[in-house]
């Protein structure tokens, strides 16, 4: 086994002890590390098995860290998002340079999984495009439902910050996705379309 297949294999056993389950019953963090790693390889055809790697890392025992630790309003959220960076980061690169790959190796994925240089670093930037693809194709409706609440405005603003995170080409991505009817009109209307 090579130091890459090694590292898979440790992210997918952290990834393993995620107590949430699908539908399926398969560990939830598992499945979106599958479904960011699909989109990394359609956005990167010739993503090098590192950055594969990074995909798999974008949540990383995130289940350790419940969004109720910290104060449940918008700077507590965005405490716990940039915790839950810097902890997926490090734990990232603590997986990779077990498995042996080297240490400048596990420090770009740390880079890219933190999200530092988010429109200007490649890596960081393909990761930030397939979590917003991830949320769009599989999370959106739920997140719509657990918000029935919002109104419009702040859907159809949650919908503008996300694009504007995306590449051209994950935004082109994303507008041939096949979204539920409500949804897609959100997105029209973020978009200018409505």
């Amino acid at each position: 086994m090579d130091c890459y297949q090694h590292a898979r294999s440790l992210i997918d056993t952290a990834h393993a002890a995620d107590p949430k389950r699908t539908a399926d019953g398969r560990p939830a963090e598992l499945v979106y590390a599958d479904r960011m790693e699909s989109w990394v390889a359609r956005l990167v055809p010739d993503a090098a098995p590192l950055l594969r790697l990074a995909a798999r890392c974008q949540h990383l025992e995130r289940w350790s860290v419940p969004r109720d630790t910290f104060p449940l309003d918008k700077p507590g959220y965005h405490a716990w998002r940039k915790s839950l960076y810097v902890k997926q980061a490090e734990r990232a690169r603590e997986l990779l340079l077990q498995a042996g790959v080297p240490a400048t190796e596990a420090a770009d994925v740390a880079t890219w999984v933190s999200k530092t240089g988010l429109k200007t670093n490649a890596g960081t930037q393909a990761l930030e495009d397939a979590a917003c693809l991830v949320f769009l194709e599989n999370e959106i409706a739920d997140f719509a439902a657990q918000h029935a609440d919002y109104p419009q405005e702040k859907f159809v603003g949650i919908l503008q910050r996300t694009w504007k995170k995306m590449s051209a080409p994950a935004q082109h991505f994303a507008l041939a996705l096949d979204l539920p009817p409500a949804i897609a009109a959100l997105v029209r209307t973020a978009l200018g379309g409505a």
